[in-house]
């Protein structure tokens, strides 16, 4: 007998990545574009939405798949899933966002590569049903999104003053309009996307000493 479609079991695949098993603080897989996308919030979403979107239907395609892929080409066989769902994306993007488009240029396409996408397909998608691989994918595709849309908001407000392209710390602060602030330039740079992930790990193993390494 099949469990139910939210039992606490699957309920788990959808809650464990964004604690005790996120994809980026635990199992550190993904980090290249949580460097190179999150000088600013929006780009951050939008890359964070792509891969779920890509790693939900690749799970879902792939458990379809499973039982008539040989173990020989499986490999390919997911790189081609996966591919083609990233060029659907892309599409999508060009047509309704083409100015984030712009702005993750490249990125978009280097989700094929993404560990997380093939960690999943090979540990999760070719041994389950599709609804478990789906809840996987979002799981997994939640936890990488958590990650980068909290990178990418510090980053921008305390890099560029704003959030989502508005005006968040007034002009009026500004050290050249005769105030107090000035905005970090060293939070736009890549380097302090993986510090601030590092300050991220590092809160989330004092609350959580059981990912503390013994």
């Amino acid at each position: 007998m099949s469990d139910p479609l939210f039992s606490k079991k699957h309920l788990k695949l959808l809650t464990d990545p964004l604690n005790s098993s996120n994809p980026i603080t635990v199992q550190v897989l993904g980090i290249c574009s949580a460097l190179a996308v999150t000088a600013q919030l929006k780009p951050a979403v939008v890359m964070a939405l792509s891969v779920m979107a890509v790693l939900a239907f690749a799970n879902v395609i792939i458990s379809l798949l499973r039982n008539t892929i040989p173990n020989r080409i499986r490999i390919i066989v997911q790189l081609v899933v996966i591919a083609a769902l990233v060029i659907l994306v892309d599409q999508v993007l060009k047509a309704y966002v083409y100015d984030v488009s712009k702005q993750l240029s490249v990125f978009v396409g280097l989700i094929i590569t993404n560990c997380i996408l093939m960690g999943r397909l090979e540990a999760f998608a070719l041994g389950n049903r599709p609804w478990p691989s789906f809840l996987d994918g979002i799981g997994n595709g939640a936890g990488y999104s958590v990650i980068l849309i909290i990178v990418g908001f510090f980053r921008e407000l305390f890099g560029s003053g704003t959030l989502w392209g508005f005006r968040i710390i007034p002009e009026s602060w500004y050290i050249t309009n005769g105030g107090f602030y000035a905005n970090n330039g060293m939070m736009i740079l890549p380097p302090m996307a993986l510090i601030v992930i590092g300050i991220i790990i590092w809160v989330q193993r004092m609350r959580n000493r059981k990912l503390i390494e013994e």
